[in-house]
């Protein structure tokens, strides 16, 4: 049998591409915590439709323990059935502790390479990455770039940089695989649909609460600084194509060619928000603390980790990405043309919350 093990469902990213993955596989097995379960059942359900209901097959497991924790019956399944295997499971938090990096993105990078090892018939291990474990490198940052001395802005960054070390070194003693990383990832770009508020959301949610008015903070060197956006549906194109046509052992970064710099964002968010900015003079530091007291937090609700971005010194490229998508149709929107779809569905579904799902 031709299956598919998957790590990270029901998760943003991972419900997109299992949907995708039923087209080219029998079966798809998807590793899920425990306390996601009835999430994913809806998910798997509303998926596979009422023909293929036992096309998707969800296993209990956890990918910060040994040998995922699985049972003996399940891992024997994926380890003798699994031809392609894609690892999505990881903590998408600015803010997130060391401790918990280490043990998600690391550790259980570590655990599902292990799996990956002892398949018999693999094909492929595609790993979702991100192009910020470039960390603060000063200058362009490109596909075959990794280890450049660079600082990191957080645990998020530094675990991840971590974890694509891992991936490649088992690459270079010949585990065939292939690594994507997407850049910032938002909200689909004809619905706007998204599964939490992050990024650029933060400033937007902002803007949209203010009366007509709303204060941010100004920092030197901002100007030039880009912020690269890309929405979830290119991101899942991209890697629904080149993990089937593209090259294995290829580091892709699905980024935006032309991203906005931070005035340039400020000034679209400003437009699709109806709200004028108040720019204020300031340093990352000083703004850092104010947006970290309580009444910050409170009232702006924009995370002080944020604000690294704001400055942030890497240009991201993707030859590698360009080459093998030509042909495909598939190609990263402009930011200022879908903007106003993410503004509507936040404005529309102020339930949605910040909460990363591991």
């Amino acid at each position: 049998m031709s299956a598919v093990f998957l790590t990270g469902f029901p998760g943003f990213l991972g419900s997109a591409l299992v949907d995708r993955l039923l087209d080219r596989r029998e079966t798809v097995h998807c590793l899920v915590q425990p306390k996601y379960r009835e999430a994913a059942e809806a998910r798997a359900a509303d998926l596979a439709g009422e023909d293929r209901q036992d096309a998707i097959v969800l296993h209990a497991g956890d990918v910060t323990e040994q040998g995922l924790a699985l049972d003996d019956d399940a891992r024997e399944t994926i380890r003798a059935e699994t031809r392609e295997l894609f690892h999505l499971a990881a903590v998408y938090d600015l803010a997130v502790d060391r401790a918990v990096g280490e043990a998600v993105n690391v550790d259980g990078t570590r655990h599902v390479l292990d799996l990956a090892e002892v398949c018999t018939d693999l094909e492929c291990f595609h790993y979702v990455s991100t192009c910020y474990v470039s960390g603060r490198h000063d200058g362009v940052f490109g596909p075959d770039d990794l280890d450049v001395g660079q600082s990191f802005n957080n645990h998020y960054e530094a675990t991840k940089f971590e974890a694509e070390l891992l991936v490649q070194e088992r690459m270079a003693e010949g585990l065939p695989a292939t690594v994507y990383r997407p850049a910032i990832t938002v909200g689909d770009s004809e619905t706007g649909r998204t599964q939490k508020y992050d990024g650029p959301y933060f400033v937007m949610r902002w803007l949209q609460r203010c009366p007509g008015v709303a204060p941010l903070p100004v920092f030197s060197g901002a100007a030039s600084t880009e912020l690269n956006v890309v929405p979830r549906n290119f991101v899942v194109d991209a890697i629904d194509h080149l993990s089937e046509h593209g090259e294995p052992g290829t580091v892709y970064q699905l980024c935006d060619a032309n991203p906005p710099t931070i005035p340039e964002l400020t000034r679209l968010l400003a437009d699709v928000t109806d709200t004028r900015v108040l720019p204020v003079p300031s340093t990352p530091g000083l703004a850092k603390r104010l947006l970290g007291t309580g009444l910050g937090r409170s009232v702006a609700g924009i995370p002080p980790e944020t604000l690294d971005y704001f400055t942030h010194p890497t240009t991201y490229v993707a030859p590698h990405t360009r080459r093998d998508l030509a042909g495909s149709g598939i190609a990263c929107p402009a930011f200022e043309s879908y903007v106003d779809v993410l503004a509507a569905y936040a404005r529309d579904n102020p339930e949605v919350g910040s909460d990363a799902m591991t």
